[in-house]
C-alpha cells in the first residue's frame, strides 16, 4: 500500500493527522481526499480537503502558517495519515494557538485553555 485507502469511506476521506516533527505535539486533525493526497505529495506542502467549503485547503494559504511535510506514515488499515511537519508560522489552529488542542478538560468537567495564541485570528482572517 503505496497510498490510503479513499475507498473506506463512503465520502472518500481519510483522516489526516499533523504533528509536530521536532518535538511530537499533535497540532491538527484534518481530512484528505486523493486530491489532497496528490497535491501534498507534489508540492511537500500539507494539504486537506475543508468539508464547509468543498474544496482543497492547503495549510496557510489564508494565514502564511505553511505546513512542510518532514514524514508521512499510514496506518495499518490504510485509513488514516500521520504527517510530520514543520510548522512555519509558529500555529496550526484557526484560533491563533500552536495547537488545535489547546483545551483541557478538567476533573471538574471544565475545559481549561492551555497555551498561549501566536496571532490574533480577526487580523488574520478578515
Amino acid at each position: 500500500m503505496t497510498k490510503p485507502d479513499f475507498s473506506k469511506s463512503s465520502d472518500g476521506l481519510v483522516a489526516a493527522i499533523a504533528q509536530d516533527w521536532r518535538d511530537g505535539q499533535v497540532l491538527m486533525i484534518a481530512w484528505m481526499n486523493e486530491e489532497a493526497w496528490e497535491h501534498t505529495l507534489r508540492t511537500g506542502n500539507a494539504t486537506y480537503w475543508s468539508r464547509s467549503r468543498q474544496k482543497l485547503w492547503e495549510k496557510g494559504e489564508s494565514s502564511g502558517n505553511v505546513q512542510k511535510i518532514k514524514d508521512i506514515y499510514l496506518d495499518c488499515d490504510g485509513d488514516a495519515v500521520l504527517l510530520q511537519v514543520e510548522q512555519i508560522g509558529g500555529a496550526a489552529c484557526h484560533e491563533g494557538y500552536r495547537s488545535c488542542f489547546f483545551r483541557r478538560l478538567t476533573e471538574q468537567g471544565e475545559l481549561q485553555v492551555k497555551g498561549e495564541r501566536v496571532f490574533d485570528p480577526d487580523k488574520v482572517y478578515k
